[in-house]
């Protein structure tokens, strides 16, 4: 691959990870005045927040199917097409069920290029995983920090919700510049040595157990962006300063995300990584029930820092797996069924939450379920690879 070619793959990927979180977490800074704009009732409006694991575990599920049968970057720029048209539609329409229906074409869209970036990687830079995994989910951090610290700026400086919404349309247009030249010189996962389909990876005991950790630790992300503001402000925190401390939890990933996959990569396993991560979770979870309000910036550090496990799966699903078809479909499988895993999360920690009327049941619960995720994501630190474990045909 020539110098050129490889910096258009990389500026590609740096964009299109940048994408693959403002569809899905830009509404909710605005979803008050959303509501307000369109009428749209509770009902819809939770349904909305369930729209992104629906898209996660669904649509995602079709990318390794998609990618073999298109062609993986004509499968990408196709994703961000998406993104791009559902931000734009969603922003102008009046209609609830309009509003619904682009939401999940957005979502959709981010979905199947967020199962795609790994094989991506392991197609084009098969002996730089790591260093290429680190440059692209620290663009992911840069994206969800941005979409959940600039969408209310930018409303307020166009003096309407719509314009903080259609702005990261602009983003995705632009990150579909360079997969217009790249679909020239697609390739197909198709073609490594031996296909792997994600029923074949359900039936492995890695499979299973990469699924039950991205799902856990999914279920631990979506739960603190949803509550954890609501927490804050609960304990006494006003909604500015309390959007401001999930605000650090987001941001603790910018800089850990340029780390922790390369580390990850040089290593042959990655439990002592995974080990001091995790260990970050029980320390913010008991001390949030303890003092969440004098120590909630160092709360807000460990959190972040503990659901930085997501990058190191990224990484890992790279790693255990030997061709571009192999990641495919370990990344396919990983997130599908772990983000089905996942969608029981935040709703679990709001029906605790209206059950006690406080904060520490549900705390809790996220601190019990960091125990089996550390199990299973100690199973899968080791060095292994998913074509190892494939049945017999």
């Amino acid at each position: 691959m020539s110098r050129r070619a490889s910096l258009l793959l990389l500026a590609g990927i740096v964009l299109l990870a940048m994408n693959l979180r403002p569809a899905a977490v830009s509404v909710g800074p605005v979803l008050a005045e959303v509501r307000a704009g369109l009428g749209m009732s509770a009902t819809l409006a939770g349904l909305l927040t369930s729209l992104p694991v629906v898209a996660f575990a669904g649509v995602g599920a079709l990318a390794p199917w998609l990618a073999r049968r298109i062609g993986v970057h004509r499968v990408t720029l196709a994703s961000l097409v998406c993104v791009a048209a559902g931000l734009t539609g969603r922003a102008l329409v009046g209609s609830e069920t309009a509003f619904l229906a682009l939401s999940m074409l957005a979502l959709a869209g981010m979905a199947t290029a967020n199962v795609l970036l790994p094989s991506l990687v392991k197609l084009h830079f098969p002996d730089r995983i790591g260093r290429v995994t680190a440059i692209y989910t620290t663009a992911l951090a840069v994206g969800l920090t941005s979409s959940l610290v600039l969408t209310v700026p930018i409303a307020e400086a166009f003096g309407t919700w719509r314009a903080g919404l259609g702005a990261w349309a602009v983003l995705a247009v632009l990150a579909a510049l360079p997969w217009l030249s790249l679909i020239g010189h697609d390739q197909h996962t198709a073609a490594a040595p031996r296909g792997v389909s994600l029923t074949q990876v359900a039936r492995t005991p890695l499979g299973v157990a990469m699924a039950v950790f991205f799902g856990l630790q999914s279920l631990q992300a979506y739960s603190i962006f949803g509550w954890f503001a609501q927490l804050w402000r609960d304990a006494g925190y006003s909604p500015t300063a309390a959007g401001a401390l999930v605000g650090v939890v987001a941001g603790v990933s910018i800089p850990l995300s340029s780390w922790l996959p390369a580390a990850a990569a040089r290593r042959q396993h990655q439990r002592g990584l995974l080990i001091g991560v995790m260990a970050c979770y029980p320390v913010a979870y008991v001390g949030l029930m303890l003092a969440p309000y004098s120590l909630a910036v160092l709360w807000a550090i460990l959190v972040g820092v503990g659901a930085c496990t997501f990058p190191l799966i990224l990484t890992m699903i790279g790693l255990r797996a030997r061709t571009p078809a192999g990641t495919a479909a370990l990344s396919g499988f990983t997130q599908s069924a772990g983000y089905l895993l996942a969608a029981f999360g935040p709703f679990t920690v709001g029906a605790l939450h209206d059950a006690t009327g406080g904060w520490t049941w549900p705390l809790a619960f996220l601190l019990a379920l960091a125990v089996p995720q550390l199990l299973v994501g100690l199973y899968a630190a080791r060095p292994r690879f998913i074509e190892d474990q494939l049945p017999a045909r």
